[in-house]
């Protein structure tokens, strides 16, 4: 048996969660339940849970909060974030935080069950990144990112850059012409950042990134 949890303050969003959960197959139970208080009610008389669908929205205590707290207390059990909002520091927070997955509202179920079973299969899964900053409107953009130097993973500065730019939701024209380079120098650094990462797309490079705490500019 499969047993998941869903955590919505929203009780019609929650109720369409655990009806398209059930969808994964025979053998699937899904609990549910509104906020952390609950959540942790649940977890003390049973602690047994192959994935938990969390809402970042939640009130009281936020869906990080709740992260964090799961993370410490339930390190085996995955936790796949769910949130209205899908932009880069979003999505590299929670996943800094030890999410498996991230789901935008905005998905469709059957996009919802695809992210959940590739969770369940042990695999880590983030949405493509959606290019919310603007460098025209911007002029001295957030970090993204942590605190660790670039350099101490083996990025040079430039890779350290492009990698900045990728975040931001560049594609490697933009990236060309901010940093003054031609789109096929941009794919080396690319080839070059993937290789020391340990990464084959942009999306793992973005989790790493999360997870390493590496500092963007």
């Amino acid at each position: 048996m499969t047993r998941l949890l869903v955590i919505e303050d929203h009780a019609l969003v929650r109720e369409g969660l655990v009806q398209t959960l059930k969808l994964l197959g025979a053998g699937v139970e899904v609990s549910d339940v509104a906020d952390f208080d609950g959540a942790n009610t649940l977890l003390e008389k049973e602690s047994v849970f192959d994935l938990v669908l969390l809402d970042l929205g939640l009130p009281g205590v936020d869906g990080i909060t709740c992260l964090k707290s799961f993370r410490q207390r339930y390190p085996d059990m995955p936790v796949v974030i769910l949130s209205a909002y899908d932009d880069v520091q979003t999505i590299g927070k929670a996943m800094a935080c030890g999410a498996s997955g991230f789901v935008s509202k905005a998905y469709s179920s059957e996009r919802l069950l695809a992210v959940l079973r590739d969770v369940l299969a042990g695999k880590v899964m983030v949405p493509e990144l959606s290019p919310v900053i603007s460098f025209s409107s911007e002029p001295h953009p957030p970090m993204l990112g942590g605190e660790s130097d670039p350099s101490d993973f083996g990025l040079t500065g430039r890779q350290a850059e492009v990698l900045g730019l990728m975040a931001r939701g560049k594609s490697n024209r933009d990236i060309a012409a901010i940093l003054g380079l031609s789109e096929g120098t941009v794919k080396i650094h690319l080839t070059a950042i993937f290789k020391v990462l340990g990464v084959s797309s942009r999306t793992q490079a973005m989790v790493v990134v999360a997870r390493r705490g590496i500092r963007l500019g």
